[in-house]
C-alpha cells in the first residue's frame, strides 16, 4: 500500500506570513486540525490547533501575529508513492503526529497517526472476521462424497 492510499483528506496550506487568526479560520472552514505552512511553494512547517493554543493564545499573542512564529518546523515530509511502511518508520523516528505528503514537491495531503490507526483497525477487522465466524458458528468440514 502506498502512502497516498492511506490519506483520508487533502492537505490545507497557508503561507507563513499569514496570521494566527487566519489559520484558525482556515482550520474551522476546512474542518482540519492542522495546516501545512508554505514559503511560496516550499513546505516549511506545520501548524496545529494545539500550536495555536499553546504558542499563540496561552502567550497572549495578537491575532495578527504571523503563523510562522508558532508553527512546528521543519515539517517531516514523505512522498505520496512511498510504501506506507515508510510512514510508520517516520513516526517511530520523529516525535510527530502528522506527515506532510508530497508529490513532485506539491502538497497532496497530511497523513496522521489517526489515519494509520483507522486503517489498521479496519485491516484487523478483515482478518478477524473468519476467526469470529468460526468461533460463533463452529468449524464444519464439508461433507466428502463417498467413494467406492
Amino acid at each position: 500500500m502506498r502512502v497516498r492510499d492511506g490519506l483520508r483528506r487533502n492537505g490545507v496550506t497557508i503561507e507563513g506570513d499569514e496570521t494566527v487568526h487566519r489559520a484558525a479560520v482556515l482550520m474551522e472552514e476546512a474542518g482540519v486540525g492542522s495546516l501545512v505552512v508554505l514559503d511560496h511553494e516550499a513546505v516549511v512547517g506545520v501548524v496545529t490547533d494545539r500550536d495555536l493554543v499553546r504558542r499563540a493564545m496561552a502567550k497572549s499573542l495578537a491575532p495578527d501575529a504571523r503563523i510562522d512564529g508558532v508553527m512546528s518546523s521543519p515539517a517531516v515530509t514523505l512522498d505520496a508513492d512511498a510504501d506506507l511502511h515508510a510512514a510508520y518508520a517516520q513516526f517511530r523516528e520523529h516525535p510527530i503526529r502528522r506527515l506532510v505528503v508530497t508529490s513532485d514537491g506539491d502538497v497532496v495531503g497530511v497523513l496522521t497517526i489517526d489515519d494509520l490507526l483507522i486503517n489498521l483497525s479496519a485491516q484487523l477487522g478483515d482478518i478477524a472476521r473468519p476467526v469470529t465466524a468460526e468461533t460463533i458458528f463452529g468449524q464444519r468440514d464439508p461433507s466428502v462424497p463417498a467413494t467406492r
